[in-house]
């Protein structure tokens, strides 16, 4: 009876946590990102993986229509020479460079995924933005997008 009543009792949740990680395909520096207000790593051009944040709440099962809202601040010239950090002239070249930098935010389907596991961010050019959230990782054959992880920025958008 005892067992009924625990087994009874138990529920399988129907939202997770999945830790953030994202991957930068372009030149700019993807400074700070944030999935549903739940912050992602910075991010240096050409580059990602490895650094993760945690979570954003998803459904443990995919559902179509499912989308996240992708924030990110972006450095169009990320390997810009500035003066010596601390300096009078760093400050006024630094406030001049992080002038430049842009704001964006879209709202992205996720691509359908089995099971949940990492949240994949993928920043591309042109602004635009792919997101997967399954049990797998770029390079990996069943993961939904097959990106170079350098790719060159159009003439036109």
């Amino acid at each position: 009876m005892a067992l009924l009543v625990l087994t009874g009792c138990s529920t399988t949740p129907e939202r997770l946590g999945a830790p953030i990680e994202g991957y930068n395909h372009t030149s700019a520096a993807i400074n700070h990102f944030s999935v549903n207000g739940s912050g992602g790593p910075n991010i240096s051009p050409y580059s990602g993986g490895g650094k993760q944040n945690c979570c954003v709440s998803l459904p443990v099962q995919w559902q179509p229509g499912l989308t996240v809202v992708v924030e990110w601040e972006k450095d169009p010239n990320p390997m810009a020479s500035l003066p010596p950090l601390g300096t009078d002239a760093y400050r006024k070249a630094y406030k001049k460079h992080a002038a430049q930098y842009t704001q964006h935010r879209t709202v992205v389907e996720i691509a359908p995924y089995d099971g949940l596991g990492v949240l994949s961010v993928h920043f591309l050019p042109c602004n635009q933005v792919k997101v997967a959230a399954g049990a797998t990782r770029p390079n990996l054959p069943n993961h939904p997008y097959k990106y170079p992880l350098r790719m060159e920025e159009p003439s036109q958008c």
